[in-house]
């Protein structure tokens, strides 16, 4: 029995565990020009995503790569 619960919660992890995924994206606000860094793509017009499509797992990953855009650079 218990070996067919330890199954089942394996199983049910490894499909919900890409759900728990985070994701970061360098966006741009197109009046102030500033950048910053969010957890989910833009949907609307006032911001945009200026790291083409490079999606970080990390926030850290993301402020590095915020460094190299050069748009976020230049202001």
């Amino acid at each position: 029995m218990k070996f067919k619960t330890m199954i089942a919660v394996a199983m049910l992890s490894s499909v919900a565990a890409p759900a728990f995924a985070q994701s970061f994206y360098v966006v741009q606000d197109v009046k102030t020009k500033k950048c910053t860094i969010t957890e989910s793509k833009p949907t609307t017009s006032e911001t945009t995503v200026v790291s083409g499509d490079t999606v970080y797992k990390t926030r850290a990953e993301a402020e590095t790569g915020m460094k190299t855009v050069k748009v976020c650079t230049s202001n």
